[in-house]
């Protein structure tokens, strides 16, 4: 199945354009310039012929090919998944610009619906690749160092190989996917088509979120009890969709043979379960010293006998609410990339200028941020809903890491240039350090250093502390699921276990904060995708503290990590900055960052 972009960073946003300047939108002709294009017919017409012709002349013959012969077979389907992805990339662009237009979405059902009638037939080649010995396969890769080179994607193949199906029922499952994306479509539209009112005025999701980052507190309470009656009223159509989508998972893991409900995230992020646990453990374990404490400060600053869920991101009194322009967001960041090393400006350039980036909010337009790497031989495409508040230049500074990520794996080719989760997130949250950093520097202020280093560490506990409680909550869901249907209210019952454990003593919970797990993408498009920002923010977190030290030549080994894309491990990666993620102790290394600017905060307070 060909996978479409998603929203995947739980920012807040809202409404309006005119306030923040000349907002760049998408200019998609780098894919294609219409659903009429005759260059989509003319791929579409080569997929379908390709996707038949590759079948026919490697289905069960792949245990009979030698060394050039195999090389082949992988550029040829190396070259299908181009295609297809150039051409769901389109789409799913498309789709996300404007969910709630019809005729967007029926495109691209029939565009993702034609794609997988054509690629069933290709199912056999990962089956097959699965059923020849280690021994035949490693005297292939010796032979060639061009096939060699693909060693990384076979062995993430083959981590399968324990849980592959017959070759009927793959297929199968391959066919019945697209049914399985009609839920994520209903969430998507759902969400998106939801209708909220605050003060008279009507808003669609990001509007009504943006408000729980208003300066007066009773918008921002009207703006959760908003959400909470929404949510409420449209509640039994989350519950079905997590319902579904928690079933429908239960089966195949069940037929795979999967342990736990987390494996096959666990596979397809190449990283061991163990890491996972530890990375969790520490998290969980640093609560009290991380949320627990900085939620206390802030209750004090806000002047609260206790804190409602409507305060957690609500600014600081001392805070200036003057708005970011987007030119003035575009020069932040663009400085401190530069400053870190021109390679990585000249590398972001072009997204400003060049129709790679939408950045306004729009109705229909899908929620949140993220960073859609296409495919190889064209650039990604980068989307916000930007705001003019400093967390949406954090947020630029983050999708903006992800496009170079990207630009600069794409030489790797399309079956090695993604990374796994948890490693996709490592430019995204250095370039949101770097702009951060170079931010305090220019800081004239005590106050303005206090107010920076309050946001900074407000990220980092969502991106951190947030993400490992909702990975908690999907553990528990996934694990409860298994023991039959689950209402709307167990479902709500298992959000609050995790939310009182993590945000911790200084919060009250208001009636309906229950249901606040319904918009949450993650949950929907890519169950437990959400520990890689955890893992990914302790990554950065302690290769951050290599690069402060001032190691010689920290630029030139970071860029080589981001041009491997990849094609190499966690462990093999991370070793030239004398890192190891599978060391317990290097995750309390990154969490100790969080808490340094947390006693820094105290010491302010003197």
């Amino acid at each position: 199945m060909f996978q479409l972009p998603y929203p995947v960073r739980d920012a807040n946003a809202g409404a309006g354009i005119s306030p923040f300047g000349n907002l760049p939108e998408w200019n998609l002709d780098d894919l294609y310039t219409g659903e009429n294009a005759p260059e989509l017919k003319r791929d579409l017409d080569w997929l379908e012929e390709a996707c038949r012709s590759f079948a026919a002349d490697y289905e069960g013959m792949l245990a009979d090919l030698d060394a050039a012969g195999f090389l082949d077979c992988v550029l040829r389907n190396e070259k299908i998944t181009q295609i297809a992805g150039r051409i769901m990339s389109f789409a799913g662009l498309r789709y996300y610009q404007l969910t709630t237009d019809a005729g967007r979405a029926k495109f691209m059902s029939d565009m993702q619906e034609s794609i997988t009638n054509f690629t069933t037939p290709l199912v056999f080649f990962t089956l097959e690749l699965n059923r020849l010995e280690d021994d035949h396969l490693s005297k292939l890769l010796a032979q060639n160092a061009d096939l060699a080179r693909y060693k990384p994607v076979f062995d993430r193949i083959r981590a399968m190989k324990d849980h592959q199906l017959s070759d009927e029922l793959e297929k199968f499952l391959h066919d019945l996917g697209v049914v399985g994306d009609a839920w994520e479509r209903l969430f998507d539209e759902t969400i998106a088509g939801l209708e909220f009112e605050v003060d008279g005025e009507p808003l669609n999701i990001e509007g009504v979120l943006n408000l729980l980052t208003d300066p007066g507190r009773e918008i921002r309470e009207a703006a959760a009890r908003e959400l909470a009656d929404v949510f409420q009223s449209n509640i039994k159509t989350f519950a079905r969709v997590h319902n579904t989508q928690a079933k429908e998972k239960e089966v195949i893991d069940r037929w795979r043979g999967m342990p736990t409900p987390q494996t096959g995230r666990h596979l397809s992020n190449d990283v061991e379960p163990e890491v996972v646990e530890a990375l969790r453990n520490a998290v969980v374990n640093a609560y009290p010293k991380l949320s627990h404490r900085y939620y206390e400060l802030k209750r004090k600053w806000l002047g609260l006998d206790v804190m409602q869920v409507w305060d957690r991101n609500a600014p600081l009194p001392m805070e200036d609410p003057k708005i970011v322009d987007w030119d003035r967001a575009q020069s932040m960041v663009m400085d401190a990339y530069n400053a870190f090393d021109p390679r990585m400006g000249e590398i972001a350039a072009p997204f400003f200028t060049n129709g790679w980036i939408d950045a306004g909010v729009k109705p229909g337009k899908a929620p949140g941020a993220f960073a859609h790497p296409t495919v190889t031989n064209v650039h990604p495409y980068v989307m916000l809903n930007y705001l003019g508040k400093p967390r949406d230049v954090m947020t630029l500074a983050h999708e903006l890491g992800h496009g170079v990520h990207q630009v600069l794996a794409a030489g790797q080719g399309e079956m090695l240039s993604s990374t796994p989760l948890t490693l996709a997130e490592t430019a995204s949250v250095f370039g949101e350090m770097l702009t951060f950093r170079k931010m305090l520097d220019n800081a004239k202020t005590k106050t303005e250093r206090k107010v920076l280093l309050a946001g900074k560490v407000e990220d980092m506990i969502n991106t951190v502390v947030r993400q490992i409680a909702f990975y908690d909550f999907e553990c528990k869901l996934h694990d409860a699921r298994r023991g039959g249907e689950l209402t709307p209210d167990d479902i709500n019952a298992l959000w609050m276990s995790v939310q009182a454990e993590s945000l911790g003593p200084a919060f009250e919970f208001m009636d309906g904060y229950e249901t606040f797990w319904a918009y949450i993408p993650h949950f929907v498009h890519s169950p437990f995708y959400v520990y890689a920002y955890a893992f990914g923010d302790g990554l950065v977190n302690a290769l951050y503290a290599v690069y402060a030290e001032g190691k010689p030549g920290f630029e030139d080994k970071y860029f080589d990590m981001l041009k491997a894309g990849g094609s190499k491990h966690h462990k093999e990666l991370l070793a030239p900055f004398g890192l190891d993620a599978s060391d317990p102790a290097f995750w309390d290394k990154g969490l100790s960052m969080i808490s340094g600017f947390i006693d820094e905060l105290e010491a302010m307070e003197d």
